[in-house]
């Protein structure tokens, strides 16, 4: 069972206390593995614990690409948390350690 990171690469935003990874696959091929795998509920399952909040998915098929919105994932926002990682750019990388 492949990990995400031999398959895509993952970028990160954040906005208050909501994390945004896109999930962008390395070939247009492994798109639609993407698509059947890396749902929500599977995200959730593998970054509980870190986001607390309501996760959503959008696709972008043009750009072989998802995009998870994951709020309450950043401890507060970047203003205000404590944490080593406010903006959340480690979460991207954890994501890509999800086995598919």
């Amino acid at each position: 069972m492949p990990k995400l990171h031999e398959l895509a690469h993952c970028r990160a935003g954040d906005k208050g206390d909501t994390s945004i990874l896109s999930l962008i696959a390395y070939r247009t091929e492994d798109y639609p593995m993407l698509v059947e795998r890396a749902t929500v509920d599977a995200v959730k399952k593998h970054l509980q614990g870190i986001v607390l909040g309501e996760i959503r998915r959008y696709e972008l098929p043009g750009l072989w690409a998802l995009q998870f919105v994951c709020e309450r994932s950043l401890n507060g926002g970047v203003t205000t948390s404590l944490g080593l990682d406010a903006h959340g750019k480690s979460l991207s990388y954890a994501l890509l350690e999800m086995n598919v």
